[in-house]
C-alpha cells in the first residue's frame, strides 16, 4: 500500500534507519511501561517501538490515509492507533506515560502546550523538532531565543538537546535541521498551583519582550507590583525560578 505526504499536516517522513533506532533507543525501556507515540506517519520510530512486546503501547495519527498504512503494515496495532487530531485528545492512559514523536513542525509548539496539560501524568517525552525549536525549548535566560516555551517547559521539565537530524534523513528533505530533546518531569518543583495563571503572566511578559516588565506586565498585575525588584528587567533576562516568585508575589 502506498501513501501520500500531506503538506498540510506538515510531514516529513524519517527514512534513515540509523537515526530512527538512536531516537528510540533514546527512551528509558521499563518493561510495563505506558508509551505513546505522536504522529507515527508511516511508521519510521513505531516498527521499532512494536517490538517492545512488554509495554503497552498507544500512537495517535489524524491521517486516516497513515491509519490505514499503518494497521496494514504492522497489523499489531490496529487495536492500538487513535484516530485523532492530538491537540483535542485526551490523555491516552489512566497512569503514568512516556511520549515519543517525530513532532509535526507546524504544530510541535501546541503539542508541547499538550504536554503541558497532561505534566502530573508525563514521565519522560523524547522528541524531534525543527531545531530551531528545539534550541528554544533549552535556552538558558539571556539567550535570544530564550521564551514562553523556554520558562513554561523548564518549570516543570529537566531539559537536554540530545542531538543533530540532518534534513538528508527525511524524505522529502525539510528546508531546516532537526533536533531530538528529552524532557525529564521534575515533578513540579516550584509547586506551581495554577498553571493558568502562570502561563498568562510568562506570555504576557514574552509578548512584549523589548518592554521592561513593568510596562509589559502592568495589566494584569496589582499597582503595588510594580515596585517588584524585578520591574526594571526585560522577560528574556529573568529566569524560571524569578519568573515563579513573581507569580506567587502577586498571582496566588
Amino acid at each position: 500500500m502506498q501513501y501520500t505526504l500531506k503538506k498540510s499536516l506538515g510531514q516529513h517522513f524519517l527514512h534513515d534507519e540509523n537515526m530512527c533506532q538512536k531516537i528510540v533507543l533514546q527512551l528509558q525501556h521499563i518493561p510495563g511501561m505506558n508509551l505513546l507515540e505522536i504522529g507515527p506517519g508511516a511508521g519510521a520510530l513505531t516498527k521499532y517501538l512494536l517490538k517492545w512486546d512488554d509495554i503497552h503501547y498507544k500512537a495517535i495519527e489524524i491521517d486516516k490515509e497513515k491509519v490505514e498504512y499503518l494497521s496494514k503494515t504492522y497489523p499489531v496495532i490496529k487495536d492500538k492507533i487513535i484516530e485523532q487530531d492530538i491537540l483535542k485528545a485526551d490523555a491516552p492512559f489512566d497512569a503514568q506515560f512516556d511520549v515519543i514523536g517525530n513532532f509535526p513542525y507546524n504544530i510541535s509548539s501546541q503539542i508541547l502546550f499538550k504536554v503541558l496539560d497532561w505534566e502530573t501524568q508525563v514521565h519522560e517525552v523524547i522528541g524531534m523538532f525543527q531545531k530551531e525549536v528545539a534550541q528554544r525549548i533549552a535556552a538558558p535566560p539571556g539567550s535570544k531565543v530564550y521564551g514562553i516555551l523556554s520558562v513554561l517547559i523548564q518549570a516543570f521539565f529537566k531539559v537536554e538537546y540530545l542531538f543533530d537530524v540532518n534534513p538528508n534523513c527525511f524524505t522529502p528533505p525539510p528546508k531546516v535541521m532537526s533536533g531530538v530533546i528529552r524532557l525529564a518531569n521534575l515533578h513540579n518543583p516550584y509547586a506551581i498551583e495554577n498553571k493558568k495563571k502562570f502561563t498568562l503572566l510568562v506570555k504576557t511578559a514574552f509578548n512584549q519582550r523589548r518592554k521592561t516588565l513593568r510596562n509589559a506586565v502592568k495589566s494584569i498585575l496589582p499597582p503595588d507590583a510594580l515596585n517588584y525588584a524585578l520591574m526594571g528587567k526585560r522577560a528574556e533576562q529573568l529566569s524560571v525560578a524569578d519568573f515563579v516568585g513573581l507569580y506567587k508575589q502577586y498571582m496566588v
